[in-house]
């Protein structure tokens, strides 16, 4: 799960890093009263949306001005009139791809004197299975553009999660990071911190970009973005409270309520399938052969008819999709039970699109008699390959 900018930096608070003061504004009525609230000479008006970039974003509608998602006021007038433009309108960014987010509420934050920007970032390190740091100088920008052109200039520093954040690995981040003076004791200070709010709220991904030094010296979190480990939320209350159901696709949001595990994607072939790796090799095996997949679709391993009913009628609900690839290894779920589902939900989708159902495993033999005697226009695979093969031709064919 993640959540938005502002409630990023409520959050880091908590654990005592150094943020500046803001307040969230959800229409343009308020801006004054936020406005208000701040010292000024120097007011930041942020677009708050689930995606980076948007600074560099662009708003779709004319009357939302070509300044971007991100803008500086130097008078309360200033704040109003960039409340007024921005909210309620499209921002486009290179994360939100050509359709874009509405900015439902905005971010009014007291202003800095920036010296130095900088990257921070904290995440769980797969190839060393450890948390770690990952930092560089090139604060600002976007981190995979600097990983592309500059790899050398962004370092990682693991931690092992038994000793936590030591006087070396602090040390070590504030070397990476170039920080010396008042700068380095405030970074050291800082290290322990993030660490701390990554594990106490299980956190998937913290990241600090930019993280600045200030003409006094002082660092400050500038930008602040957090996603959650889901499997961990139900610890969380609080910060279950934070989630905002409108940045988040309506099929995912449906898929949940059903224990579902659904990503929706860009393609045009939709796919069911149970456990994560045999979803990976259906996406993978539908690129081979020329076509891309609609959605990440894993409906588990003991989901019954009524649960498989489910996911086709949400895979249904994407207009993009023109096929359909079912692929199913029967172990703890039963073959018989997949089909019974997937006949269940053709029937009250009126399916119009091209549907291929591959059947392996437990009672395989009685899921493909119960499709096979069913009436409807299902086509049966043999293997993955041939069920690949056989939704591609009939998208294409469509």
């Amino acid at each position: 799960m993640n959540i938005h900018e502002h409630q990023a930096k409520a959050v880091l608070k908590e654990f005592g890093a150094p943020v500046a003061d803001g307040v969230a504004i959800f229409s343009a009525d308020e801006a004054a009263a936020a406005a208000d609230k701040l010292p000024g000479p120097l007011w930041v008006v942020k677009s708050q949306i689930h995606a980076g970039g948007r600074g560099k974003g662009k708003f779709k509608e004319a009357e939302a001005g070509e300044k971007g998602g991100v803008r500086l006021a130097f008078s309360k007038e200033d704040v109003i009139s960039n409340a007024a433009q921005m909210l309620g309108n499209t921002l486009v960014t290179h994360q939100t791809g050509p359709a874009g987010k509405q900015v439902n509420r905005l971010y009014i934050e007291d202003g800095a004197d920036i010296k130095t920007e900088l990257y921070l970032s904290l995440l769980v390190d797969r190839a060393s299975g450890q948390p770690a740091f990952v930092a560089s100088t090139e604060g600002g920008m976007d981190i995979e553009e600097v990983a592309e052109s500059t790899p050398e200039k962004i370092l990682t520093i693991t931690i092992d999660p038994v000793a936590g954040v030591t006087d070396a690995v602090a040390e070590s981040l504030c070397d990476a990071l170039g920080l010396e003076g008042t700068a380095r004791e405030d970074g050291i200070a800082l290290s322990r911190i993030l660490y701390k709010a990554f594990t106490e709220k299980d956190m998937d991904m913290l990241e600090v970009n930019p993280l600045i030094v200030m003409e006094n010296e002082r660092l400050r979190v500038l930008d602040a973005k957090m996603s959650f480990d889901g499997n961990a939320l139900f610890r969380h209350p609080d910060i279950m409270e934070l989630r905002d159901k409108t940045e988040e696709d309506e099929k995912e949001i449906e898929a949940s309520e059903w224990d579902l595990a659904y990503i929706a994607l860009e393609g045009t072939i939709g796919c069911m399938v149970n456990g994560a790796g045999l979803a990976m090799a259906t996406m993978d095996i539908i690129k081979l052969y020329g076509e891309e997949p609609a959605n990440f679709c894993d409906v588990g391993g003991g989901a019954n008819a009524e649960k498989v009913a489910a996911a086709f009628k949400i895979i249904m609900k994407d207009p993009a999709v023109k096929g359909i690839l079912v692929n199913i290894f029967g172990g703890i779920m039963k073959c018989d039970v997949i089909a019974e589902g997937v006949l269940q939900a053709v029937k009250e989708t009126n399916l119009a699109v091209p549907l291929v159902v591959r059947l392996e495993g437990t009672n395989v033999e009685k899921g493909k008699e119960i499709i096979a005697n069913s009436g409807l226009n299902v086509i049966p695979a043999n293997d993955l390959d041939d069920a690949a093969q056989k939704i591609v031709a009939a998208v294409k064919g469509a």
